[in-house]
């Protein structure tokens, strides 16, 4: 072969090297609990999670509610009973994607096993899948922060995977979104410009519609919401308690340390088990350190 032609079709490989994938191994799930989906150049796969985050259900407080509903689908899912896709909806910081780290923390010896893949990855739901569906495990596809536009391609098989009409997940896959959003989409108040009113019953216009016929297809839909201010408070001492327990110390909860736990909230602009939890560790670590600088 001409020496030219070699070097030009050195030139390419080279190139194409660059633009291709490195070989991934296939992961193990019997060590690895949690992968990521990665998408590269021209497809993805699955790359497993060193390190899964120490969260245990019982370091989420003031929702209980949200927690038993959850726990209670994963269960049944895991005994290999009917469970439903679930979608988690509600305020930011009130522990929508905390909740499903912590399940995956208690129930992985049970063999629980959770795939992220982020909202614009989702078209890959069919490769995903048939990555894992004969797995002796039972996994989660969990997208975290989700919000669409109509039509988007991961909309759409989004849909078709819940619905299961085209294209339908095995038996030993759920998926748990999480979204500030109730229909994962925008609402605005021209889509209601098409109801109607039909013998008593209001019927929705087809914008509305198509935005409901997403979430529709979640079976359960599970709300978080923002805590009252006693709630956040509750929330605020639970978890002073708890960071003082793990410090072995013991600090008095005071009139002031209340008005400041507010204050903190107010500042932020919400009140939430995210909120609560950086005012007690932000409490708690200066008065430690008062402490330690009186000594």
């Amino acid at each position: 072969m001409d020496q030219e032609l070699i070097d030009q079709l050195k030139r390419v490989l080279a190139s194409m090297e660059m633009i291709l994938p490195k070989p991934v191994p296939r992961v193990d799930w019997e060590v690895a609990h949690a992968a990521n989906w990665r998408r590269h150049s021209f497809a993805g796969c699955l790359e497993p999670v060193p390190e899964i985050e120490s969260l245990h259900l019982d370091d989420l407080l003031g929702i209980d509610k949200q927690k038993r509903i959850v726990e209670e689908n994963t269960r049944a899912f895991l005994a290999g009973y009917p469970a439903n896709n679930i979608l988690l909806w509600g305020t930011r910081g009130t522990g929508k994607s905390s909740l499903v780290r912590a399940l995956l923390h208690t129930y992985a010896p049970r063999g629980l096993r959770v795939i992220q893949v982020d909202k614009d990855d989702l078209v890959h739901l069919p490769d995903i899948v048939d990555d894992v569906k004969r797995q002796p495990y039972k996994f989660i596809v969990f997208s975290d922060d989700v919000s669409f536009e109509v039509g988007e391609s991961s909309y759409k098989m989004l849909k078709s995977a819940l619905d299961g009409s085209v294209y339908a997940p095995p038996e030993n896959v759920l998926i748990y979104v999480t979204s500030n959003r109730r229909h994962l989409l925008p609402e605005y108040e021209s889509d209601n410009r098409g109801a109607m009113l039909v013998e008593g019953e209001i019927h929705h216009g087809e914008a509305v519609e198509e935005k409901i016929s997403l979430s529709g297809r979640f079976g359960l839909w599970v709300a978080f919401h923002p805590f009252s201010q006693d709630q956040y408070l509750d929330v605020v001492r639970q978890w002073v308690e708890k960071l003082c327990d793990k410090g072995e110390v013991s600090l008095e909860w005071t009139k002031e340390a209340r008005d400041e736990a507010i204050g903190w909230a107010q500042r932020k602009g919400d009140r939430s088990g995210r909120i609560a939890f950086q005012f007690a560790s932000h409490w708690v670590g200066q008065q430690l350190l008062a402490r330690g600088t009186a000594r």
